[in-house]
């Protein structure tokens, strides 16, 4: 029996589908997969990948924290950011990740929350850089993207 899945940010709805299998999703305690009738659950994601299943198909998408909510065959990911694979840009993607190590190399700052900032940066950047050559891999060797 299928469910329904949104993924919501605060600038869009990035998803909603209401034929499910599964998806699998980065928690902070672990990596955790909800199928249909599941019980109601309330957790924090981490930054990571979520994986949506349905009709034996999957989708990727690279989330930057947020919240997970299932309840009565619905779940929905409120997502501090979120793409689908294909919407990266894996040469921007591996330039903003090149920036962060760059200058967390030259010293993190002394400041906590500008520290705090860098490191989600180098998070976001490294997850959406592993969705978007995930992407890639799928497609096969020499395929453009």
């Amino acid at each position: 029996m299928p469910f329904i899945c949104d993924i919501i940010t605060q600038e869009r709805l990035v998803y909603n589908r209401h034929d499910i299998e599964s998806v699998t999703v980065q928690g902070i305690e672990g990596q955790m997969t909800i199928l249909s009738q599941h019980a109601p659950l309330i957790t924090i994601l981490d930054y990571g990948e979520v994986r949506v299943r349905k009709e034996g198909e999957e989708e990727i998408f690279a989330i930057g924290g947020g919240i997970l909510q299932v309840a009565d065959n619905h779940m929905v990911i409120l997502a501090d950011s979120a793409e689908r694979s294909d919407e990266i840009d894996i040469a921007r993607a591996e330039e903003a990740r090149r920036r962060a190590k760059k200058m967390m190399e030259e010293g993190a700052p002394a400041d906590p929350e500008a520290l705090a900032k860098l490191e989600a940066a180098l998070k976001r950047a490294d997850i959406r850089v592993k969705v978007a050559g995930q992407r890639r891999s799928q497609r096969g060797p020499g395929v453009d993207v």
